[in-house]
């Protein structure tokens, strides 16, 4: 019999699901699996209630404001794709992205760029430290005004934390769109967006949140209305032809009511049993009216989703500082981190001197049954300064949840042994 394969690839989806996950999934497709705002009846409004729920429990796991709304997609890509895609765009505009961007930002940029002429900009890069410059990045906006700024939070290659709220304060000031993509972020490192200038911030559903494939979404501030990108039926004014640019009209189709009833668990699951207790005790709080949020019931609540998202992020940095420790002992691995590691959540990117890095990903699965990632991840622009090229890309170890110090230094035995050939 083989022993059980061990999964570290937990930056491209988290694996396996809290127990909650499945279990709320397959509540929902067996006794209210019907679609959601489209009927009157019992099990139509049972749908529609789990849906606006967990709107709200989104809400505040990221501390967002109650003017603030959330749309469903069903990726982050797609949540990209609807952002980008639905701002007003002109030749002169200048778009600035982080190096660390994925492909969902950036091959929808570039689709866009093609169409529209505008100019993208790469945000400034410490070169030895793979960290972002704040103080060049400032000189750049003076220099040439942003119309958007694209960040995203998490880098899916290095784990790097960026600074998000410097970046968005700075462009704020000189009146750009802030948009924030937070697929690696959300659930894993605290933050209040209230108390940011971020017109979107977008998720990802099954990677740190870990709820299910075919969640995802973005929230919005409210300050920039986006024009209508996807097209189709909404279940309300069906004889207008017209898309329109609320909540409703910018989530056409049938929402995956099984998947979002497994997000809700999870985000529960994440949030924790005190605070779960608060939510069944409360009062008028999800009702027909989108947007009624008790204040103190809210404030209590993103004080114990902040509680529970650092504790997640510590126990990640703590995992990832434990193979680092033994990656730095085996000559051969070069490991691409930030210098800062407390900006540093659970992703070690690194390359073993003289393979590639997709036949050290082979050598772990057919002889280890040890689960990574390998290539470039998506992310076309970072390579550059990690010079990744002799390598075609690098190893990636996504710590997770329920990553153990065990299957660790499993990896850590077979990285050396295949080290030293």
């Amino acid at each position: 019999m083989k022993e059980a394969m061990i999964y570290l690839d937990n930056a491209a989806t988290t694996f396996p699901k809290p127990e909650c996950v499945y279990r709320a999934m397959e509540e929902a497709g067996r006794n209210y699996g019907v679609n959601a705002g489209r009927g009157s009846y019992a099990l139509a409004r049972k749908a529609s209630a789990v849906i606006e729920e967990t709107r709200e429990w989104i809400k505040c796991l990221s501390g967002a404001a109650a003017v603030a709304e959330v749309v469903f997609t069903p990726s982050a890509t797609v949540a990209c794709n609807q952002v980008f895609g639905g701002l007003e765009w002109k030749k002169e505009d200048v778009v600035y992205v982080s190096p660390f961007e994925h492909n969902a930002v950036m091959r929808v940029l570039r689709l866009l760029q093609k169409r529209y002429g505008f100019a993208i900009e790469e945000l400034a890069l410490k070169e030895e430290s793979s960290e972002m410059d704040l103080e060049k990045i400032r000189f750049q906006f003076l220099r040439k005004k942003p119309t958007v700024v694209a960040v995203t939070h998490v880098s899916n290659v290095t784990g790097y934390i960026l600074p998000v709220e410097e970046v968005a304060k700075l462009a704020a000031e000189q009146g750009a769109v802030v948009a924030v993509d937070g697929s690696q972020a959300l659930g894993l490192v605290p933050i209040c967006l209230r108390n940011l200038p971020v017109d979107f911030y977008i998720f990802a559903g099954h990677k740190t949140l870990c709820g299910p494939m075919g969640t995802g979404g973005f929230l919005q501030s409210g300050r920039i209305v986006l024009k209508p990108f996807l097209a189709g039926g909404t279940g309300s004014r069906s004889l207008d032809l017209e898309m329109y640019s609320d909540v409703t009209g910018l989530e056409p189709g049938s929402l995956n009511v099984a998947a979002i009833a497994g997000l809700r668990a999870a985000v529960a699951e994440l949030c924790g049993e005190d605070m779960g207790q608060m939510w069944e005790s409360r009062t008028e709080f999800c009702s027909a009216s989108r947007g009624e949020r008790p204040e103190e019931f809210c404030r209590k609540a993103e004080e114990f989703a902040w509680e529970k998202a650092a504790e997640v992020l510590e126990r990640e940095q703590r995992m990832a500082g434990y193979l680092i420790d033994r990656f730095e002992k085996i000559p051969g691995v070069k490991l691409y981190l930030p210098e800062d590691r407390k900006r540093h959540a659970g992703i070690v990117a690194f390359n073993v001197e003289g393979y590639q890095a997709s036949e050290v990903g082979m050598l772990l699965d057919e002889d280890y049954r040890i689960a990574v990632r390998t290539g470039y991840q998506c992310a076309p622009l970072i390579h550059k300064y990690l010079r990744t090229g002799e390598f075609l890309g690098v190893v990636r170890v996504g710590v997770g949840r329920f990553t153990t110090e065990e299957e660790l230094e499993a990896l850590a035995d077979a990285v050396r042994e295949i080290a030293e050939g």
